[in-house]
């Protein structure tokens, strides 16, 4: 039997590489498409230095790695946040996230489409985010979220007829380095997040890449077009 492929979009650092290094344990051979090299040693083998923001670039990218390769899981992780409040909201920024967040996983999707086609059983996950459900100072990057989380119930209903589930994980506060950058571990600030989550404590990238291997799994496939939140019970009520 085949070893199936997986290409994780983002999946060097933080919650990309647990994911990537989920889906390697599971079974998979993972591509990983990112602007900088992994840190794990064993995702270097497959892995693809690409602004994806730039359309020809990924396009042509995907086509040359993944040529004969049997392609069965999609995992569109990569994404940038941004945060400002709506009066310092820089209006250039909206391309930008736009083009990295949603945008760059249309154009892996489509460049893939065949392929997870072809294995009778793909599997296309989004990393989208609580703040889907509104948050202070993510404008932008809430509106992209939503943006995929849309994307994504959409392809469930145009893909369930070739065996493809589309699905979302929603990550609350995880503890990533893009986190400790927006909210250092001293502030008071970053206090706040951690007292406000149900289970006291931050989440780990691990726990995302957990919901997305249960989404990559084969046994999964009667569900579809969901969202589930990993968030510490910071959505609940």
């Amino acid at each position: 039997m085949t070893t199936p492929f997986a290409v994780v979009t983002g999946g060097a650092r933080n919650i990309g590489q647990a994911i990537a290094l989920r889906l390697q344990q599971d079974g998979y051979r993972v591509i990983v498409l990112d602007i900088v090299e992994p840190e794990a040693p064993s995702l270097k083998e497959h892995a693809y230095q690409v602004d994806l923001s730039d359309v020809a670039a990924t396009q042509q990218l995907l086509l040359k790695v993944t040529e004969g390769l049997p392609v069965a899981c999609l995992v569109n992780n990569v994404g940038i946040v941004a945060p400002a409040l709506l009066d310092d909201t820089d209006i250039d920024d909206f391309d930008t996230l736009m083009h990295l967040n949603v945008r760059a996983a249309l154009v892996c999707t489509k460049a893939l489409l065949s392929k997870l086609r072809e294995s009778g059983n793909g599997r296309i996950v989004f990393n989208a985010s609580r703040v889907v459900l509104g948050k202070e100072a993510r404008t932008l990057y809430s509106a992209t979220k939503g943006a995929v989380q849309a994307m994504a119930r959409t392809w469930a209903l145009e893909l369930a007829q070739d065996g493809i589930t589309v699905n979302c994980v929603a990550p609350g506060p995880i503890a990533t380095t893009a986190f400790w950058a927006n909210n250092p571990p001293d502030s008071e600030r970053a206090r706040r997040i951690i007292d406000n989550v149900p289970v006291g404590r931050m989440g780990q990238p691990e726990e995302v890449a957990h919901a997305v291997s249960f989404f990559c799994d084969q046994r999964s496939g009667f569900i579809t077009g969901q969202t589930l939140f990993v968030c510490g019970g910071v959505t609940v009520g």
